[in-house]
């Protein structure tokens, strides 16, 4: 999660199918004021069904709602290979992305880092290809994180991933149904670590599925993010990325070129220069363990930071 490029008209076709599907799903009202006065246009923000991106989309719809835009909502889009193309393709405007994942995504053969403007000067001239700008990154890193639940942990006596080497081929890996085909998932645990599974069950983008299988004993472990509340909520270990497979990836806003505007790149990194690896676990939780709305918890975070 997260962690597409749009080549056909077929694809671009799907993308808009999946995404008035995600529509139906998720709606698009929620969150925000109205008190820019007159209307400044319409612009469609993105994202991707979990917690934390759809929290970050929220908190880009909002503060554009206060400002005047007329804001619809695409929030429950299932991965990168959807929200790319809808973005390429006009029908989404600005989503929140992680840069490395993305850097990858849209070049398999860049290098990637732990260092965030490094990265970020990799990644927004192929976005500006694609007719994307790229934003300011705030402070919030939001790797993947491979975890396990304690009783895995001290059966297996592992605190870094390297520790899932000698014993890979008896377990089982859960995460996203691209696992096997993005670098920081299993390609990486293979070229980086020498770590085989036994096997892969595909589950959501370290959503709920994937929770609830390593609660269950369904899998042994789980790809989860970084700043997911449930793993300390839970007494997880986060196995230790001692290769250095994972690299920055900050949240950054990326929006339409043809969209953008200074006022709109001012408001979202207002917003980007609010997020921390600390406050976005904190919001995190109020949605996975706590069940609140994530526009209402975005609401909360804006008003706080007196952006709204």
């Amino acid at each position: 999660m997260r962690r597409f490029r749009s080549t056909a008209l077929g694809a671009a076709l799907l993308a808009v199918a999946l995404i008035a599907a995600a529509c139906g799903e998720d709606g698009s009202g929620g969150g925000g004021g109205g008190g820019g006065g007159e209307d400044r246009g319409t612009l469609t923000v993105g994202g991707v069904a979990f917690a934390e991106n759809q929290i970050v989309a929220e908190m880009y719809a909002q503060v554009l709602e206060n400002a005047g835009y007329t804001v619809e909502r695409q929030t429950g889009l299932e991965s990168r290979e959807v929200l790319q193309p809808a973005i390429e393709a006009g029908d989404i405007d600005i989503a929140p992305e992680y840069l490395s994942s993305l850097l990858l995504f849209l070049d398999p053969d860049a290098t990637a880092s732990g260092d965030h403007e490094e990265v970020h000067s990799s990644l927004a001239p192929l976005l500006d290809e694609r007719g994307q700008t790229l934003l300011e990154s705030s402070e919030a890193n939001d790797t993947n994180a491979f975890v396990v639940t304690q009783e895995t942990a001290e059966a297996n006596d592992l605190t870094t991933v390297s520790d899932l080497a000698p014993v890979a081929g008896e377990l089982t890996l859960g995460g996203p149904p691209e696992c096997p085909e993005r670098p920081f998932c299993i390609p990486g645990l293979r070229d980086s670590y020498g770590i085989e599974f036994g096997e892969f069950v595909p589950l959501d983008v370290g959503g709920p599925l994937t929770v609830e299988a390593l609660e269950n004993g369904d899998i042994d472990v789980g790809l989860l993010f970084s700043t997911s509340s449930v793993i300390g909520a839970n007494g997880w270990v986060l196995l230790e990325d001692d290769q250095q497979l994972q690299n920055a990836e900050n949240i950054t806003p990326v929006v339409r070129t043809e969209a953008l505007n200074d006022e709109i790149a001012g408001l979202l990194n207002d917003v980007s220069a609010t997020l921390t690896t600390e406050n976005i676990t904190e919001l995190n939780g109020r949605v996975e363990i706590d069940e609140e709305d994530p526009a209402d918890v975005a609401a909360d975070h804006l008003s706080e930071e007196g952006l709204i």
